[in-house]
């Protein structure tokens, strides 16, 4: 198995996650955007994760290149970002560049998924100890960037980004495909497997939990700033929580039989409602914004692996990439799109802590649904009995 140009692909998937999520805003509201735009295009670049996923996924199900796909996308995503130093102040053009890019970006991590646990097999416990390279990523990105924001200006981080999508186009070329297992669902399938109470609740869970990520994606380095923290020190908040993320997946394997899926997606999401209530109540605190950046690791860390398990045990054969995609876009595409717009839209009105707040109030729904939905563990293994 070639668990190193695996972990390599995630490594440089998610350093250009660690410069988007911590940065983009701070960028665009130096370009001039309002709050408002700012809300809007990062909901546009998360949004294009609704459609491009599926449409992606499908092709890779149906083609057998699912490696083919990540190369496609990983390279499309380079070429159209490129715009952004074209793009300029304009809300128009530079919403055509988020567009553009997004749309080949999404596509390739629900593929790579599918692929990796392709290539893991019966070892898919394996799974998050090559997945915590992308939580590396993300960390060095962070650290980086935030160092180089303060000595040199927020202008760096376009020119580090292409260099990143660059990077991510050269390590792409050296994944191999896997075989997928039986090709034995076809569309049919796949709504037979939604229209199961568990696999639309657990959607359902998993899309409130990241509309609760909304604000924070959009608008907590912003948040921090008006709070007087520099970009290396809200550099230093964004990488506690990786640093706790990656203990997290190496735990996991472990965590996941011993505890099972329904108790950890409940638990990380009610972390959750905890973690908001702390960065709408004590931004001035920075002890208490580290404690709640550490909570990443059970809001995103805990949250994912068990996501993902469930979403590979109910989508399986020839609706793997699908399944991955769906998976994609109903959380990380419209959740988190739609937590970005409302929080935009909330922004100037109601303030930063209120957006919180409702981020809190939608993480406690999530675990209620979580709770609700996924099945005991007895009934899990049942199922693959």
């Amino acid at each position: 198995m070639p668990a190193i140009r695996l972990s390599a692909f995630y490594l440089a998937f998610f350093g250009v996650l660690g410069v988007l999520s911590p940065y983009w805003g701070p960028y665009l509201k130096a370009q001039g955007f309002d709050a408002a735009a700012i809300g809007t295009l990062i909901a546009l670049m998360h949004g294009t994760k609704i459609i491009a996923p599926n449409l992606w996924g499908w092709l890779a199900d149906h083609t057998g290149y699912r490696i083919r796909i990540i190369r496609m996308a990983s390279i499309g995503a380079l070429v159209c970002f490129s715009g952004v130093f074209a793009a300029g102040g304009g809300f128009a053009a530079m919403a055509a560049v988020m567009i553009a890019f997004s749309f080949f970006w999404h596509a390739a991590m629900p593929q790579f998924e599918a692929n990796t646990m392709n290539h893991l097999a019966g070892q898919t416990h394996r799974y998050p100890r090559i997945r915590l390279w992308g939580t590396v990523g993300f960390m060095l990105s962070v650290l980086a960037v935030g160092e180089g924001i303060d000595r040199i200006g927020v202008g760096i981080v376009p020119v580090v980004l292409v260099g990143l999508f660059a990077a991510l186009s050269l390590v792409s070329l050296s994944v191999p495909q896997a075989a997928q297992d039986g090709d034995t669902s076809d569309g049919q399938g796949l709504l037979a497997v939604l229209r199961q109470p568990q696999v639309f609740g657990l959607l359902i869970a998993c899309f409130l939990l990241q509309a609760s990520h909304g604000p924070f994606y959009a608008f907590y380095s912003i948040y921090l700033q008006s709070h007087g923290y520099s970009a290396t020190a809200i550099g230093l908040l964004w990488s506690i929580g990786l640093i706790a993320e990656i203990g997290v997946f190496l735990l996991m394997p472990r965590w996941l039989p011993r505890f099972g899926p329904r108790r950890l997606l409940t638990l990380a999401m009610l972390l959750g409602v905890v973690r908001w209530l702390l960065v709408a109540r004590f931004p001035d605190a920075a002890a208490l914004q580290g404690f709640a950046q550490l909570l990443h690791a059970a809001t995103y860390g805990v949250y994912h692996a068990a996501a993902i398990s469930l979403i590979h045990r109910y989508f399986t054969g020839g609706l793997q990439g699908r399944g991955q995609a769906l998976y994609s876009s109903m959380t990380f595409g419209a959740g988190v799109s739609l937590g970005s717009f409302v929080a935009g839209s909330l922004w100037d009105s109601a303030g930063g802590a209120q957006t919180f707040y409702l981020a809190a109030g939608l993480a406690a729904v999530a675990a209620l649904v979580a709770f609700s939905v996924v099945p005991a563990r007895h009934r899990l293994h049942a199922a693959r009995a």
